[in-house]
C-alpha cells in the first residue's frame, strides 16, 4: 500500500462534509472543493460548514479548501464524489483536469439524470475510466451520526480490493467501522433505490398508516429491491447484509432521513414543489423514482412499490388512493 496517498472531497453537503471529517481523522491534509465561497470564508474563519453539520469543527490547517474542481482532481489520487446526483453532471462540465489514474469513489446515492446511470457507470461509460479504479461508498450511515460521533457501519465496494482496503483503513475510527464488497454495481444501485423506499414510507407516515403496516412494506422492499438488482446485474450477493438491508432500514426509520422526510410531506398533502421548497437538503430518492421506473421499464421487475411512488410523485395520483391499491398487492 502506498503511503502518503491524497485524497479530495468533493462537494459542500452533509455527507460531503460528513465524509471530510472522518478522512481528517486519518490524514495531515485533504483537499476539499466546494462551491459555495461563503461557506469556505466561514470553515476557514470559524472551523465549521455552516450550512450543514455545523458541530463539527475542522481543524483548517488540514483543510485544502477550494471552489475551482480542477484543484481538488489534480491534488488527489483518490477522488470522493459526495454531491447530489442532480448536479452531478452540471459540476462535471466545469472539468478540465484529467481523471486518468485517478481513483474515483462514489459516495453520491442516486442516478445521473442526463444520462439515468448510476454514477459509478457514468464515469466508466462518459470518462472512459476501468471499473478497478470505481468504488462506491455506501452505508447504513448517516452523516448526521458521524457527526456525532455515534458509532456508524459503511461498506466500501470496489471491483479492486486493494483499492477498497485503501479507502475503509482512511475512513475507518473508533467510531466507524467500514467493510469491503466486491458488488460495486449492486451496492451502489441499493443505495439509490433504498431512498425510494424511504419516500414511500414517509408517504405511508404522513397518511396515517402505522408501524404494523410499514414493517410490512419495508419486508416487501427489500424482496423488491433484490428482483430489481438481480435484473440490473446477477451475481451472488446477501440482500440481508448492511450494504443492502441494513441501508434500507436506517433511511427508511430513522428521523435523519430527508427521504422519508420529503415523502411523510407528501402523504400530509404538500405538493411536490412545496416539499421541496420546504426542505434545505435534496432528496434523492425523487430524482431516482423517475430513473428507477424508466428502467425498470426495460427489465420488467415486479417493482409495486416503486410504481406507487412513481404514481405520487411523478403522474400526480391521489397519494391516499395509490397507497389503498398498495396496501392490496403487499404480503
Amino acid at each position: 500500500m502506498r503511503e502518503n496517498l491524497k485524497f479530495a472531497v468533493i462537494g459542500g453537503g452533509s455527507w460531503a462534509t460528513a465524509i471530510a471529517k472522518m478522512l481528517c481523522v486519518n490524514l495531515p491534509e485533504i483537499s476539499w472543493y466546494m462551491r459555495n465561497d461563503a461557506a469556505i470564508e466561514h470553515i476557514l474563519k470559524y472551523k465549521h460548514n455552516p450550512n450543514y453539520l455545523s458541530s463539527v469543527e475542522f481543524d483548517t490547517n488540514k483543510l485544502k479548501l477550494t471552489n475551482n474542481i480542477n484543484e481538488a482532481i489534480e491534488y488527489a489520487d483518490y477522488v470522493i464524489f459526495a454531491i447530489p446526483s442532480a448536479f452531478l453532471n452540471a459540476e462535471l462540465e466545469n472539468l478540465t483536469a484529467s481523471l486518468e489514474n485517478k481513483i474515483i469513489f462514489s459516495a453520491i446515492k442516486g442516478i445521473v439524470p442526463e444520462t439515468s446511470l448510476i454514477v459509478g457507470e457514468h464515469f466508466h461509460i462518459q470518462y472512459d475510466i476501468p471499473y478497478y479504479n470505481i468504488g462506491v461508498i455506501t452505508g447504513p450511515c448517516h452523516a448526521e451520526e458521524v457527526a456525532l460521533e455515534r458509532l456508524s457501519y459503511l461498506t466500501i465496494a470496489c471491483g479492486d480490493p486493494d483499492k477498497a482496503r485503501i479507502v475503509a483503513k482512511h475512513l475507518s475510527s473508533n467510531y466507524i467501522k467500514a467493510k469491503i464488497s466486491d458488488d460495486i454495481i449492486g451496492t451502489e444501485y441499493a443505495a439509490m433505490l433504498k431512498n425510494i423506499y424511504a419516500i414511500a414510507a414517509g408517504i405511508a407516515h404522513g397518511l396515517g398508516y402505522g408501524d404494523n403496516f410499514q414493517s410490512v412494506m419495508m419486508s416487501n422492499g427489500i424482496r423488491e429491491m433484490r428482483k430489481f438488482i438481480k435484473k440490473v446485474h446477477k451475481m451472488k450477493r446477501d440482500i440481508n447484509d448492511s450494504a443492502y438491508l441494513g441501508d434500507l432500514l436506517v433511511t427508511g426509520y430513522s428521523v435523519f432521513s430527508r427521504n422519508r422526510m420529503f415523502g411523510n410531506m407528501i402523504g400530509k398533502g404538500y405538493t411536490v414543489k412545496s416539499a421541496m421548497m420546504e426542505m434545505s437538503m435534496v432528496a434523492e430518492g425523487y430524482y431516482a423514482t423517475k430513473s428507477a421506473y424508466k428502467l425498470n421499464q426495460g427489465y420488467g421487475a415486479k417493482t409495486p412499490i416503486i410504481d406507487a411512488v412513481y404514481a405520487v410523485l411523478y403522474e400526480g395520483k391521489n397519494a391516499k388512493t395509490v397507497f389503498k391499491k398498495l396496501t392490496e398487492s403487499l404480503d
